[in-house]
């Protein structure tokens, strides 16, 4: 071997080093012979390097993975050698192979199994075994080897293509047969060995029963023996977390419901009488992680014994199985009590199922109903943040937690289903308790009672948020803690938790503003004050903001009397922050969109007149557009990159924050009659000459474009006269990503204004077109992925564009573009259809193909069309569909074939039996195709029903195809 190469396997050797290592690993890979060198090496042990030795496993892995079949029987045999000359040196060795070298030879031997224990070695366990016998380095490698052949097998993160699937099923069945007895047999013998003087090799030895017991015949482990032994391991310290796993990996095996329930029940006796029932806190929390889990494989499996029982209607026992889970109920609660959240959360599964039970039930006894309600307090005492959470600098911890909280919201949600009196009587109790004393309690205590309120408004489901009408014990309930959660004086709480708890459930609940209306002024100066919009802490001010808008929005025609203070209060709150570094501003710019947003809101949905109206909009606009013009001159003399990123980007925030404002209009209240449309059309006549500007071209582009696309909603036919300009001015240089995103807002324009802008659109169909031509015909990078992926995109756009030009009935557009520019671009259209495998872009292609059929493929059409449609549209219906690219087993393209179907019925229902006759005679048999299925094609064309044709054609080309 290369021994400089080799240099390179080990992870310090430096770059050259390790690249030439890697370059010898290649050569390796493809050579014939170097896996025998490889093989030799292992078998003769005659490198000590760790990093060669591991290399040459994978060397050998290469080769039965992909080159075995090359092989001949005297290697094939070769390599079987090796493995087991290998195995016998390690239990001479004086010291152990490192695990990561063991691990990659138990894949190795594994791959070994897959591809010959069903022709070339069968006896591959019992040789294996007859190597090792007891010796604990030969178990070791055996156990190993188990594990990796039960990857191979059922590994659920791999996926398996159906021969692999097919593979391991009769690779499964005959191990059954021929092996899985022995093998059991020697795990038993090993871990009696084993138990008390090795843990390592016993823990080894339960994971592989817990792996193996999924799909074996489970008598073989739950028998007295077996089953004994690892009730015996439960009670020590290092074997009893492995054997928690095998135990709940044996109960999680599906069994007949009465037998599954002596086998739970048989287990929890010999688990109580070892004292395992009673939890301490104190206890090893690893190990309660894993018996928490057990318990709960345990209780799930009841639950879905009694779940069939009853549905097979076997009620006695349905009952005895009730009652066991009944009796797991206590340790249940000890589990989800327990102060460490993973032990909790193991067991919320089990929690939830017998919750479903409870509520299948017709009566609850008076020992369920404590049940219930233990679990309410528990998941309320469980909801609680500790100390130690983080809430300026969440990381991992943090993120578990809110996740476990997710799940015990699944649980309070459950709870509302089984008892819903109970819940709000219990959640009141919280609630008001701690409000009386929120001063003096702990922030995470008065923040969970908050939570409480705010998750009752999901547990207790209503339409439309109606929380305060119809049940009238329901609502008098919300409704005073509604009222004390906005008189308390909570919302001043030093603390983020509580105070954007108080946000949230204060919008949450905002139908209780039309109930009690008094209460709008205190909530809207807690928004507006330090408390909100003015917090120390951004996450707080950040939240608000978006908070505030909601708020707002949802009380309408409540915020009249105090629109002009509240404008007022947040008139430091909507300056644009100067393109200064350092400059701390309160809120970012996306905070500052809501902030907009809202102002928009209480001008728009004030009760002011007209005049009012508009003279508060430009109040609210004039600020930006002043800005805007400084900004943009200064844009234009600015030399330093970054200084021009800066200014682009508070540009661009000031078109956004003015698009934001407009929000605020609706069918209803349109800019013309609030008397706004002259303010935001100065706001675009300030805004177009960004557009010119020949610096940050993107950044600007994009933000005018947004604009212009409100303003079309907004302005409707106002906008007209600033389109062309507009247009001209982001044609210019433009690169595929720009044309990809003008075209939207041109096909914008054409749906919604149709022949109103066919002369605009007749005189910039064409550099629209060079354009998007020019960027497609630019060379790209063979590898260039992203250019690829651009120019597949803007085809996709360029063919959306003729689809809405063609679909808003405005063909004229394109037939007066001369007789050559309409010619291109029909034929660029049968290129979409037939040569790019898209079939989002082909499916355009024949949506637009059909369009134009119906438009000029009658007798009065454009001359020349018909022959065009002979010539071309029909090949294409046909061409595109026998393409290999074309896969009819996708759902997208399989709607490109649907549309195909529809160009063909269009062209059979504008010439009649002319296109049969052109079909019949000159173009299927062109194509080869046997005159009966001609026949055949031509009566499915000609059937009234369309469908009948659509599903016709797909059996047509799956035959056609080889």
């Amino acid at each position: 071997m290369d021994e400089q190469a080799l240099l390179g396997l080990n992870p310090n050797a430096d770059a050259d080093f390790r690249q030439r290592a890697l370059a010898y690993f290649e050569q390796l890979k493809v050579s014939q012979d170097a896996w025998q060198v490889c093989a030799e090496a292992l078998a003769q042990n005659i490198y000590s390097d760790d990093h060669i030795k591991f290399f040459c496993f994978q060397v050998l892995e290469h080769q039965i993975k992909f080159k075995y079949s090359e092989l001949t029987e005297a290697q094939q045999q070769l390599i079987r050698e090796t493995l087991i000359t290998w195995l016998q040196a390690q239990m001479l060795n004086p010291q152990p192979e490192k695990t990561f070298i063991r691990n990659k030879a138990a894949q190795v031997f594994a791959l070994l199994f897959v591809t010959e224990y069903l022709t070339k070695w069968p006896k591959f366990f019992f040789d294996i075994l007859s190597v090792v016998d007891l010796n604990p380095r030969g178990v070791d490698m055996y156990l190993r080897i188990l594990m990796a052949v039960d990857a191979e097998l059922v590994d659920r993160d791999v996926v398996h293509t159906s021969e692999e699937a097919r593979r391991n099923t009769l690779l499964k069945d005959t191990m059954r047969e021929q092996c899985i007895p022995s093998l059991v047999e020697s795990w038993y013998q090993i871990l009696q060995n084993y138990q008390y003087n090795n843990s390592e090799l016993t823990c080894q030895c339960l994971e592989v029963v817990g792996a193996y017991v999924s799909w074996i015949d489970l008598s073989l482990i739950a028998n007295e023996r077996f089953i004994n032994m690892l009730l015996g391991h439960m009670s020590v310290e290092v074997l009893r977390e492995e054997a928690c796993d095998c135990l709940f990996e044996i109960v999680n095996k599906g069994m007949d419901p009465i037998d599954k329930t002596k086998l739970v029940e048989s287990l929890c006796q010999v688990l109580q009488s070892a004292g395992l029932f009673s939890i301490d806190q104190e206890d090893d929390v690893d190990f309660l992680a894993r018996f928490s889990k057990l318990v709960n494989g345990m209780g799930q499996a009841l639950i879905a014994s009694w779940t069939k029982l009853v549905k097979n209607g076997d009620m006695k026992s349905a009952q005895d199985t009730l009652q066991a889970i009944e009796a797991k109920v206590a340790l249940m609660l000890q589990l989800l009590i327990h102060e460490d959240d993973d032990i909790s959360s193991n067991i919320i599964g089990f929690c939830y199922d017998y919750l479903h039970i409870l509520k299948q039930l017709s009566a609850l006894s008076d020992q369920q109903k404590a049940n219930v309600e233990a679990i309410m307090l528990a998941v309320m005492k469980k909801l609680t943040y500790d100390e130690e959470y983080n809430f300026e600098n969440e990381g991992e911890d943090e993120a578990m937690f809110v996740e476990y909280r997710k799940q015990l919201k699944l649980l309070l949600d459950r709870l509302a289903q089984v008892s819903p009196e109970l819940l709000l009587a219990s959640v009141r109790r919280v609630f008001n308790t701690t409000l009386q004393n929120w001063q003096t309690t702990r922030f995470m205590e008065v923040e969970v009672a908050i939570r409480l309120l705010y998750m009752l408004a999901e547990a207790l489901p209503v339409s439309h948020g109606a929380h305060f009408s119809g049940d009238v014990t329901k609502a008098t309930a919300l409704q005073d803690m509604m009222r004390t959660l906005v008189t308390s004086g909570v919302s001043a709480y030093q603390h983020t938790s509580v105070t954007l708890e108080f946000f949230e459930t204060v919008v949450r609940y905002e139908k209780f503003f039309a109930v009690e209306p008094q209460h709008i002024p205190t909530v809207l100066m807690a928004f507006l004050d330090h408390r909100g919009l003015r917090h120390t802490s951004p996450k707080v001010r950040s939240r608000t903001a978006y908070l505030f808008s909601r708020f707002v929005k949802s009380l309408n025609k409540q915020m009249n009397p105090f629109i002009e203070d509240v404008l007022n209060r947040i008139q430091d709150l909507l300056e644009l922050s100067p393109p200064e570094n350092g400059y701390q501003a309160l809120l970012s710019s996306d905070d500052q969109l809501f902030i907009y947003e809202t102002a928009g809101v209480l001008i728009v949905n004030s009760e002011y007149s007209a005049e009012r109206k508009q003279v508060l909009m430009r109040n609210l606009l004039t600020p930006l557009m002043e800005k805007f013009k400084v900004l943009l001159e200064k844009l234009m003399m600015a030399q330093d990159e970054d200084r021009q990123m800066a200014l682009a980007d508070c540009l661009n925030h000031a078109v956004g924050f003015a698009s934001r404002t407009s929000k605020a209009f609706s069918n209803k209240q349109t800019v013309k009659q609030c008397g706004c449309s002259e303010v935001y059309l100065d706001c675009l006549q300030t805004f177009l000459p960004a557009l010119s500007c020949p610096l940050q071209k993107e950044v600007l582009r994009s933000g005018v474009r947004t604009f212009l696309h409100r303003m079309i909603i907004c302005l409707e036919e106002e906008v007209l006269p600033f389109i062309p300009s507009a247009s001209e001015h982001m044609l210019k240089d433009c690169e595929a990503k720009d044309l990809q995103e003008f075209i939207p807002l041109i096909n914008q324009i054409t749906a919604k204004f149709k022949t109103q802008v066919s002369p605009f659109l007749q005189q910039m169909f064409m550099p629209l077109l060079h354009a998007i031509f020019e960027v497609l015909l630019l060379p790209a990078e063979e590898n260039d992925q992203s250019a690829a992926l651009e120019k597949q995109m803007l085809r996709r756009s360029y063919f959306a564009f003729l689809q809405t030009v063609t679909g808003s009935g405005m063909s004229e557009v394109i037939a007066n573009q001369g007789a050559e520019n309409v010619e291109r671009v029909l034929f660029t259209v049968i290129q979409g259809a037939v040569d790019y495998p898209d079939p989002i872009a082909q499916k355009t292609c024949f949506i637009i193909l059909s369009k134009l059929v119906e438009l000029w493929g009658g007798k009065d059409g454009p001359v020349g069309f018909a022959d065009f449609v002979y010539k071309h549209i029909v090949p294409a219906c046909f061409l595109a569909p026998l393409k290999q690219t074309f896969d009819l087993a996708d759902a997208q393209t399989v709607l490109a074939l649907s549309e195909c179907a529809v160009t063909l019925k269009t062209i059979h229902l504008k010439r009649g039996p002319e296109c049969i006759q052109y079909l019949q005679q000159e173009y299927l048999p062109s194509l080869q195709v046997a005159p009966e299925i001609i026949q055949e094609f031509c009566q499915a064309l000609q059937q009234p029903d369309a469908k009948v044709f659509k599903n016709y054609l797909k059996v047509f080309f799956q035959r056609a195809k080889p």
